[in-house]
């Protein structure tokens, strides 16, 4: 029969196993396909983004990284999948600019995204842009307010949907402004942008990346980039916050797991992700998209999601926002 001594050092032996194998697990990272999934279906930018991501992951770490797209409910589909998912490094979620919004619009009714999504890595922000019919009045983000101001009742303002980042970022604007706009929400952009150019509507906060050939071909015409800067990709369009100060409204993209994925794990994919992002080739190809590289730590990942939760909080109160 085992002595005391004896029996805790077993027993802190068994204890230990676990542990080991996670270790051991995690310094043998990945020996199988790991997959990627995305709230939104193929061909956006957050699958592009993703897409991007995957095939470098899948180069220098000698694995396959799958994107898989999950749509449905604005993201949430994917992002509950994800929750659920073994924490062991084999799922990953792109966390896209659509998650912080919905985190504040339907708080915790699905899961939480800071408690339940482990923050990997950042990889860019994509900004949207103000964009009008060539034949409105305003060609300018100041002219634009004025005209708002003296006719009120008569800008309609497109979105992809009640709630999605091109309505939040619209309603922050109106929020800051003080400019009346009347929401008329689309089942996508390509209906919105539809709309837009046929008259129909004034104004739209788009994705970038989905109106940057219609802009550089004279069929819409930019008033401003919702970044906090101006963009290399449009050098002449100026950002909102040259004139409404503060303003910015770009959306959030990166990596997350769900939460328990062992630390040394997090630390190999986000060490990789930011080699990617130093990449002069990778990198441009994000540029190319009107985005800016977001490189840094897990933490600085997490940070900006909450940051980017609480603004948007404040304008889905403003707005009076509510789930579909």
């Amino acid at each position: 029969m085992p002595s005391r001594r004896q029996f805790m050092r077993l027993a802190g032996g068994a204890t230990a196993l676990p542990v080991m194998s996670l270790r051991v697990n995690a310094q043998a990272y990945p020996n199988r396909p790991v997959r990627l999934v995305v709230g939104l279906p193929p061909g956006g930018v957050n699958d592009i983004v993703a897409r991007l991501m995957a095939q470098w992951l899948s180069e220098r770490l000698d694995q396959s990284f799958v994107v898989e797209n999950r749509a449905g409910a604005s993201g949430n589909i994917a992002a509950v999948a994800v929750v659920k998912s073994s924490p062991d490094g084999y799922t990953l979620m792109l966390v896209g600019s659509q998650n912080p919004v919905n985190a504040a619009l339907y708080g915790t009714q699905y899961f939480d995204l800071v408690h339940d999504i482990a923050p990997v890595a950042g990889i860019c922000r994509q900004p949207n842009v103000m964009v009008v019919n060539p034949s409105f009045p305003a060609k300018t983000v100041p002219e634009f307010i004025a005209y708002a101001k003296a006719n009120t009742g008569k800008i309609n303002m497109a979105s992809t949907g009640s709630g999605t980042p091109s309505h939040v970022a619209g309603e922050l604007f109106k929020m800051m402004t003080g400019a009346p706009m009347t929401h008329v929400p689309y089942r996508g952009g390509a209906p919105a942008l539809t709309d837009l150019l046929a008259g129909q509507v004034q104004v739209y906060f788009g994705a970038l990346a989905s109106g940057l050939e219609l802009i550089k071909s004279g069929k819409l015409r930019a008033l401003a980039v919702t970044s906090a800067t101006r963009l290399d990709v449009l050098p002449d369009i100026p950002a909102v916050a040259e004139f409404v100060p503060g303003y910015e409204a770009s959306g959030l993209f990166g990596i997350g797991a769900p939460r328990g994925t062992p630390a040394e794990i997090i630390d190999k994919v986000n060490r990789t992700i930011n080699s990617g992002l130093a990449d002069a080739t990778t990198s441009a190809k994000l540029v190319d998209l009107g985005g800016t590289v977001l490189a840094g730590s897990p933490a600085d990942f997490g940070k900006q999601i909450t940051d980017e939760i609480d603004k948007w909080s404040k304008v889905v109160k403003f707005a009076s926002i509510k789930p579909e």
